[in-house]
């Protein structure tokens, strides 16, 4: 997933309507798909930052602690600096990554 990141613009892009609703037909299918890709890349990078968050885990927090910890702030700092979980998702979208399909009898599709 690092490597997608890379490549996924940090600010926001105009996109066209048409190249959004190509893929499924209607846009708001469109938009749902990539919301629910959102949300499970918003979960991943959660998980991710909350396991390397909890090795500076501690019973008791001192001020000195507080003030010394670079690496958590480094850790922090790396993680806001990311494109957000909606950009990398229509990206992957426009793209062709996200798999999904149609429900049987609904007409929407699922991601």
């Amino acid at each position: 997933m690092e490597t997608k990141k890379n490549s996924v613009p940090t600010n926001t892009v105009t996109r066209k309507l048409t190249d959004l609703d190509t893929p499924t037909g209607n846009i708001y299918e469109s938009v749902v798909i990539i919301a629910k890709r959102a949300n499970q890349i918003a979960s991943e990078v959660k998980q991710e930052l909350t396991r390397k968050l909890a090795d500076f885990s501690s019973t008791s927090d001192s001020l000195e602690e507080t003030f010394e910890n670079r690496e958590q702030i480094e850790i922090s700092r790396y993680y806001e600096r990311l494109p957000k979980p909606t950009l990398v998702a229509t990206e992957e979208f426009l793209e062709g990554q996200v798999y999904f399909r149609e429900q049987p009898g609904e007409g929407n599709a699922e991601a």
